[in-house]
Order: structure tokens, then sequence, then C-alpha cells
């Protein structure tokens, strides 16, 4: 089988290592054949879509709604090369998996109003299947309603025509959309566990997420309810794309 490969950008290294760890788990890949690149730290390499099963993009710190002026360096060059990235994925219609983070690069892609409207606050919520999404493979075998991670500062509030939305969620309206047949995007966490998310709590503590006194309840609010179901989605997306 043709390697997947996982974009990310997490320059933590403890959850930026969990990240990975989990993707794994949950695709049912090895280190093999699932190639990491760590974007905050080195340059996108070339990736020849011919040579590849599919793209992963995990989570990150970068927000696309922040104004121009006050991203850093590697987020303007990180948003650079998605677009370029992009270009190609979405023209070639090929296997492309972002999640969280991949909201704000599809959606900046396909010309999406991004913004804080619908941001959410780290913890459990719960998220229905659309419609089409009850058609689509990678969720046709979820609940019409299950439970998800969340933490985002931002949020898609107007999808384009062209993406079609596939879940939503009460304090969020595009939870995962697709584009043409096999370019995703979530805005939950697919890839979470409880402990993945713990450690992430921790690591992101001063990071604008929640208030320093509010480390208790960010823990109990991801404990509300079992996340049982979301991780099937990496691992359909490996069964109906790995060759």
């Amino acid at each position: 089988m043709k390697p997947f490969v996982l974009l990310a950008t997490r320059s933590e290294d403890v959850p930026a290592d969990e990240e990975y760890a989990l993707f794994l788990r949950h695709s049912g890949l090895d280190e093999g054949s699932l190639r990491r690149i760590r974007l905050e730290s080195t340059p996108m390499p070339e990736l020849d879509l011919d040579e590849i099963s599919g793209i992963f993009v995990g989570g990150g710190p970068f927000n696309a709604s922040d104004p121009v002026e006050r991203k850093s360096v590697v987020q303007r060059r990180v948003e650079a090369e998605f677009a370029t990235l992009l270009d190609r994925v979405v023209a070639a219609d090929a296997p492309f998996l972002g999640a969280c983070y991949g909201v704000g690069t599809v959606g900046a892609h396909l010309g999406a109003t991004i913004d804080r409207r619908f941001g959410e606050p780290i913890s459990v919520v719960d998220v229905e299947v659309s419609e089409a999404g009850r058609h689509d493979p990678l969720l046709s075998a979820l609940p019409p309603v299950f439970s998800a991670f969340v933490g985002h500062k931002e949020a898609i509030s107007v999808l384009p025509p062209r993406a079609t939305l596939l879940a939503s969620s009460a304090g969020c309206p595009v939870q995962m959309f697709r584009v043409g047949r096999n370019v995703y995007a979530t805005q939950f966490h697919p890839e979470l566990d409880l402990a993945g998310i713990t450690t992430r709590i921790h690591a992101y503590a001063g990071h604008g997420y929640f208030a320093p006194d509010e480390l208790d309840l960010t823990l109990a609010a991801v404990r509300r309810a079992e996340v049982a179901h979301t991780g099937s989605i990496l691992r359909t997306f490996v069964e109906r794309y790995g060759r």
C-alpha cells in the first residue's frame, strides 16, 4: 500500500507525538505507512499525489481568521503551502481529511466565512449527522448523533455552495463537510480519546482556550460523555483510500 501522510503543525513535542500516536491507533496504520511532516519546523515538501494514498491534517495553534499582521512568519508560510497543496488536491479530488485545522485550511481555500462566532470551549458535544452525511461512506456506520471532542476559537459560519455539509452541532453549524467526493474536513477531533485531550488541556492551558482558574472545569467537561465512535472515521478513510 502507498503511504498516507499526516501534516502536523504543533510545536510542543508531547501533544505533537501523542497526536501522531492517536492517528496511528485509530487509522490502523503503522509508522511505515503514515509519514508525519511537522510543518511548524520544516517547509512542506512537494507531495506527489499519485505516490500516496491520502493526506491527513492534524489540529494546531493557527487561526485562519486572525489578521495577517498578527500571524507569525511560520503561520503565513504554512498557509501559503496549504493553499498551493489544496489547489492540486481539490482539482484532483484527491483523498484528504483535515481534522480541526482542516476546517481552516480547506474552508479558507473555498472562500468560506471563518470567524469566532461559533468557537466552542474544550468539551464533549453532540454532533448530528446531516441527510447527506447519512449517505457518506465515512459516516454511514455512525449513529445519527454521536459525541465528539471539540475546542476551537474559530469556525466556519457560512459554507460556500460547492461544499456539502455532513454534520453539525448545536453550538457550531459546520462540524464536518466534504468537497467533491474525497476531500473532507472536520471541526471536531476524530483522532482524540480522553487521555489525548487531557494531555492537550494541560499543554495549552495558557493559550486562551480557557481561563487560568477553569482547568478543573475543563477537565470535567471532557468527561461528561463517552466518545466512542469518532475514531472509526480515520479507519474508514484508510480502508476506503488505501491503495
